[in-house]
């Protein structure tokens, strides 16, 4: 188990974007975050109050979490330098990094000498099965997005909240390090080996009360040149019930790729849609997720209102406005 609670790790981060792991710990657990540490040249913060290490300790935190999610999952020598001194003073280290602390070898041996552990969580800890196909008995739901990190892990989030709220049986099922952070558990699906994929998303979902929704956390995009295909095996690993549609209007263009644009909504909903009646015939689309983070409030509201208007499904940021109508669309299912 990773202990609690966590001074959260920015490094040397140049945007909100890249944050993305610390933002999601602060929004849906606070109570783990004594707060951040940034390095020079930090471009963004998560809201916290800045420490040093020794402050980060003198507050409690037991875990320095690795609050970044950059391209490719690099650890740099510049951490590096941080992550030692932390396992010296006493810290435990987690990362959800592609790049794995176990194989730095001064992470490593330091962990060693001072008795701490090291936390990947993005190791997948079960052979995983080759997808079957199979349907499951119990419903479930995957946000799908038009780009990355637009929104899919907090539509999913939101949604369940409201529904245990409401009393109603449901799940939300993580499949990123964020998530996994955030719960404590699940798959961390980009780490699996591609053959296994949809499978380990089957293992993820099993078979639950007919009246169970699982809330699959989405990945990627089926329109990234980069993340397409874990996109895909969440689709059909999943075998979704209903698919909400994820979007961030702000954009220049995709995430990491100048060259490309996002999809148009339509495009998604098509698309998408297409690829999960592949193994689940009565899929529907049931509602819009944006992301306004960016938006003033009358702005995002007339935003939300033109999409409503031109999609004819409900639309709502459900962080910032709240879940209500995505729920409400999921009771004729």
């Amino acid at each position: 188990m990773i202990q609690t609670p966590y001074l959260l790790f920015l490094g040397d981060a140049p945007d909100a974007l890249s944050a993305k792991v610390a933002q999601g710990i602060k929004d849906w657990r606070p109570d783990n975050a004594v707060g951040q540490f940034r390095m020079e040249g930090c471009g963004t913060t998560v809201g916290l109050t800045d420490m040093t290490l020794q402050e980060g300790l003198d507050a409690g935190a037991k875990t320095l979490v690795i609050g970044v999610a950059n391209r490719g999952g690099i650890i740099s020598d510049a951490w590096k330098k941080v992550l030692v001194e932390a396992l010296q003073m006493g810290y435990d280290i987690a990362s959800g990094l592609h790049n794995l602390l176990r194989d730095e070898d001064e992470v490593q041996r330091a962990a060693k000498v001072h008795g701490r552990t090291l936390h990947d969580v993005r190791i997948p800890s079960v052979a995983y099965p080759i997808a079957s196909g199979v349907k499951r008995s119990g419903k479930r739901i995957l946000a799908v997005g038009t780009d990355c990190s637009v929104g899919k892990m907090y539509t999913g989030l939101c949604m369940d909240a409201e529904m245990r709220a409401r009393g109603m049986k449901s799940t939300f099922r993580p499949t990123g390090q964020t998530g996994i952070l955030i719960t404590g558990g699940g798959v961390p699906l980009d780490a699996v080996i591609a053959d296994f994929m949809a499978g380990a998303v089957e293992y993820l979902t099993p078979d639950n009360d007919d009246d169970h929704w699982d809330h699959i956390e989405g990945q990627g995009s089926l329109f990234h040149a980069s993340y397409s295909g874990v996109t895909l095996a969440l689709i059909h690993g999943g075998q979704p019930d209903a698919l909400v549609l994820a979007h961030e209007p702000t954009r220049a263009h995709m995430r990491g790729l100048p060259d490309y644009q996002q999809p148009a909504l339509e495009d998604l909903r098509d698309l998408a849609l297409t690829m999960a009646r592949i193994v689940n015939p009565a899929c529907k689309v049931i509602g819009i997720s944006i992301n306004t983070q960016h938006m003033a409030d009358d702005e995002a509201k007339a935003y939300l209102a033109e999409v409503e208007a031109r999609m004819q499904l409900p639309t709502t940021d459900p962080f910032r406005f709240g879940a209500e109508k995505l729920v409400d669309a999921l009771e004729d299912l």
